[in-house]
C-alpha cells in the first residue's frame, strides 16, 4: 500500500512504530523495518552516546530505514540532535517542544524531519519551518498526551497543510488504520500495540498489564499540572490522583512519578511503576511478532478500504 510516506521514507506499508521511552530500542526498531514499516528509537532522556549505540545496533539487525525520537525537553537534547545527524538515520520524529532550531542541521545531513503535533497551530508552524511531514496525536495515546481526540485532531490538520499527516492515537488494528485513512492521513503511528510483539524487551509483566487491559482501565494523570499522561491504572495512579485532587503540589507529585516508567518497563513492578499504554490497549489480545502484527493490521485494513 503506498502512500506518500512510504515513498518519502522508503517503506513497504505506511505504519510507523511510536519512540516510546525505554522500550523503542534498537531491537523493536529493527524489527518493525525489517517487518515493512517505520521502526523508531526513543531517545527520551537518554546521553548522546547511549542513542548513537543504539543507532549502530538497529544497523547491525536491519538494512532497512529506521529513525529517532528525540525529545525535545531531554538536557541532553542537543548533543542527540548532533548523533542523529552524523549516524543518518532517515528520520526524526520530535515531541516535547519545536525542532526548529535542529532543523538546518538535520536537513543538510539528508534527515527527513516529522515532529509530533497535538494541534493544528503547532502543525502549521512546523509546515512553515521546513518539516517533511507531521504525526497528529490525538489524546488516546499512551505516555505524554495533548487535549484533541484523533477522530476531529486528523481531519483538521490535514486541512490545514500540505504535507503528508501520520494518524496516531487509539490505533492498533486495521479498522483503525482504514478509519485514518479516510480521515486523510496518509500512515499511521502505533506505540501499544507494539509493547506486547515478541521482539520488544519490555518486562513480560508489563505485557501481561496491556494484554489485560480493558476498555476502562486508561488513566490520566497530571492534568492538574499541565503535563497529562496516560498509563493503566493502578496503586500508583490512585495514589497520585487522590494526591492531585487534594491540591499536591507540582514538586510532590513529579517526585510520586520519578523513575517510575523505567520500574514497570524494566523491572516489571506494574503496581508502583507507570504502565504507559494508550487507550487501544483494551483492543490488543496477544503477543505476536511484529512482522505478524503489521501482516494482520494491513490485510484487515486493505479489505475494509477496498469495501468503502
Amino acid at each position: 500500500m503506498k502512500s506518500e510516506v512510504t515513498e518519502l521514507l522508503g517503506i513497504k506499508y505506511p505504519i510507523i512504530q511510536g519512540g516510546m521511552a525505554w522500550v523503542a530500542e534498537h531491537n523493536l526498531a529493527a524489527a518493525v523495518s525489517n517487518a515493512g514499516g517505520f521502526g523508531i528509537i526513543g531517545a527520551a532522556n537518554a546521553p548522546a552516546e547511549w542513542v548513537r549505540d543504539e543507532i549502530r545496533k538497529a544497523k547491525e539487525l536491519t538494512d532497512k530505514p529506521f529513525g529517532v525520537n528525540v525529545m525535545l525537553l531531554s538536557q541532553h537534547a542537543d548533543e542527540v540532535a548532533q548523533a542523529v545527524a552524523e549516524e543518518g538515520v532517515k528520520a526524526v520524529t520530535t515531541g516535547a517542544g519545536s525542532p526548529e532550531k535542529y532543523m538546518k542541521m538535520w536537513k543538510e545531513a539528508g534527515v527527513l524531519v516529522i515532529p509530533v503535533v497535538a494541534s493544528v497551530a503547532l502543525a502549521r508552524r512546523m509546515e512553515r519551518v521546513g518539516a517533511d511531514a507531521l504525526v497528529a496525536e490525538g489524546m488516546e495515546s499512551g505516555g505524554h498526551i495533548g487535549a484533541q481526540t484523533t477522530m476531529t485532531l486528523v481531519p483538521q490538520i490535514v486541512d490545514a497543510v500540505n504535507i503528508p499527516v501520520i494518524a496516531a492515537g487509539g490505533i492498533a488494528d486495521g479498522r483503525g488504520f482504514a478509519a485514518a485513512r479516510m480521515l486523510g492521513a496518509d500512515a499511521v503511528q502505533m506505540g501499544t500495540r507494539f509493547i506486547v510483539s515478541k521482539e520488544s524487551i519490555v518486562h513480560e509483566a508489563y505485557k501481561e498489564r496491556v494484554l489485560k487491559a480493558r476498555d476502562i482501565d486508561s488513566e490520566v494523570t497530571g492534568m492538574s499540572t499541565g503535563h497529562p499522561v496516560r498509563c493503566l491504572r493502578n496503586q500508583m495512579t490512585r495514589e497520585y490522583l487522590k494526591l492531585e485532587k487534594e491540591g499536591a503540589s507540582f514538586e510532590e507529585l513529579e517526585l510520586m512519578t520519578l523513575g517510575t516508567l523505567r520500574k514497570a518497563v524494566v523491572e516489571g513492578d506494574v503496581t508502583r511503576g507507570t504502565v504507559m499504554a494508550g487507550q487501544s490497549a483494551g483492543l490488543v489480545k496477544q503477543e505476536q511478532t511484529c512482522s505478524e502484527m503489521i501482516e494482520e493490521i494491513m490485510d484487515q485494513a486493505k479489505k475494509l478500504l477496498k469495501e468503502a
